[in-house]
Order: C-alpha cells, then sequence, then structure tokens
C-alpha cells in the first residue's frame, strides 16, 4: 500500500511538471503557487525588511523608479522602488532561498540540470507610490548565446489589484530578441500593439513563483494601495549556455545544481558581486 501511494505521488509530481513546463513553452511564463511555506515565507519576510532598513540606512541612492516617458502617465514623479542586488550577500536565509529544493525542481524542468544563478534583486514598492515599470524585455540587460535565461520571482506579499502586480503578454518570448526592448524607450514592436493596462495581469499570493522566459514582454503598474508589494527576483541560466562576452551586469556565476561548463580562471576572477 505505501509503495502504491509513493508511485501515485511520483506520478502526480510528474503530471504537474509536465504541465509547467508546457505552459511556460506556450505562453512564456508560469505561476506556481504555494512553493514557499508560510513560514518560509515568514523568515524571508523578516529578512526583506531587514535589508531595507540596512539599505535606508545606507545613504546609498536605493530608489530604482525607471521613470520611463512610457509610464510617466500612470505614476506620480515622487514614485519610488527600493532595490538592491544580490540579497544572497546580506542575509544566509537569503543564501538558503536561492538553494530551495523545489525552486530548483522546476528551474531544471525549464533549463535542465545545470543551475546558474547570475543574481538576485529585491523590489519593494511602497504604499501609495510604488513605481511603475513598463513594458520591456529581459534579455538585453544580461544577453546570453542560447536564450536560456529565465526570471523566478518569489511573492514576499500579496501582489494584487492596485499592488502593483506583474503584467506580462503571452507568448511574446516567441517573437525572440527585440532591438532596443529594455524599456526605456518606444520600441514599434512592442508599445504599437501592446500596452501594460491591457496586459494579463498576475495575481499572487506570498510563496507564490512566477517563472518567465528572458525574452517574454512584461512589467507592472504602480503600486497605489495602502500595502507594500515585496518582491524577489532570481535570474537563472543554464550551465551550457554563456552570458555574452563583456556584459557588465552583475553576474555571482554560482552554481545552485550540477555543473558551469564555461567557467575559467579568468571568469571566475572576474566575477561581479
Amino acid at each position: 500500500m505505501q509503495n502504491l501511494i509513493h508511485l501515485s505521488y511520483y506520478i502526480s509530481e510528474v503530471s504537474h511538471s509536465l504541465d509547467f513546463q508546457s505552459h511556460f513553452n506556450e505562453k512564456g511564463f508560469a505561476l506556481e503557487k504555494g512553493i514557499f511555506s508560510s513560514n518560509e515565507i515568514s523568515a524571508l519576510e523578516t529578512e526583506f525588511d531587514r535589508i531595507v532598513a540596512q539599505l535606508q540606512l545606507s545613504g546609498e541612492h536605493i530608489n530604482a523608479r525607471w521613470g520611463s516617458e512610457l509610464t510617466q502617465d500612470i505614476e506620480n514623479p515622487d514614485s519610488a522602488v527600493i532595490h538592491t542586488h544580490n540579497v544572497q550577500s546580506y542575509s544566509s536565509i537569503m543564501l538558503e532561498m536561492v538553494q530551495h529544493e523545489k525552486l530548483l525542481n522546476l528551474s531544471e524542468s525549464l533549463i535542465g540540470p545545470d543551475i546558474i544563478l547570475h543574481h538576485t534583486k529585491l523590489f519593494l514598492k511602497p504604499i501609495k507610490k510604488g513605481s511603475a515599470f513598463p513594458l520591456h524585455q529581459d534579455w538585453s540587460y544580461f544577453p546570453t548565446k542560447k536564450n536560456s535565461m529565465i526570471a523566478a520571482v518569489i511573492h514576499v506579499s500579496d501582489s494584487t489589484k492596485n499592488m502593483g502586480r506583474f503584467r506580462v503578454i503571452p507568448k511574446s518570448h516567441k517573437m525572440g530578441k527585440i532591438k532596443n526592448s529594455d524599456g526605456h524607450s518606444r520600441v514599434p514592436e512592442i508599445h504599437d500593439n501592446y500596452t501594460l493596462e491591457s496586459a494579463e495581469p498576475v495575481e499572487a499570493k506570498p510563496g507564490d513563483i512566477l517563472f518567465f522566459h528572458c525574452c517574454t514582454i512584461h512589467g507592472s503598474m504602480p503600486n497605489l494601495s495602502d500595502k507594500p508589494r515585496k518582491t524577489i527576483l532570481i535570474q537563472l541560466y543554464s550551465g551550457k549556455d554563456k552570458v555574452t562576452e563583456n556584459n557588465q551586469h552583475t553576474n555571482v556565476q554560482l552554481v545552485l545544481r550540477g555543473w558551469n561548463y564555461h567557467a575559467t580562471r579568468n571568469s571566475v576572477s572576474a566575477i561581479k558581486s
């Protein structure tokens, strides 16, 4: 009986994984619910808030508001998003987060058994004035040879209507790499065909993870609610892929699973953290 229970569970897990993979490949994104438990999210939120407090005391520029012409009509001039790279450099709990088994299992189903951490980002959209992000693709910030880069967005808080939730254009990853698609200027292929307001909203709860392809067009509306929106973005790529030479974006090259086939003495000595 016990063996049958284990077999049934295994079949269910495999079936779910295939559904997840199929949805991602077809739509360019997939939301997985409840990956982190309430206790895990509680611990992450404590560390999240601690990082934010430390940032606010640092005296550094921590407002990552884009201030794009594409969103100037929907956000206040004093809007803000508090941001830092590489939360795993602040906290051992955050380091454990990027090694979470369920996160890596889902990532493996998308990019294979060799999983490299490129970087992480913390985003806090403050109450009432959290800034918007215009429609854009991620690939131009950290292009790879084989386009294996994916984002995994861990929701530390709710992300509901008026909170600046993510919005995506389904199937847009099939358009491939669009030139000048970083969101800082109007691009006909994107902005003549799609609007941020009409893009598909992704509503999420604490513990949910939104995965999307590096070529998926996405953005987010401003947070106009009375609650902060808290997310941690994790950028991952295949160990059989390689970031384009001379790219200046931070790349920690931390092997989370498997092997980094392109690591060399020079490349790991030049890691930007």
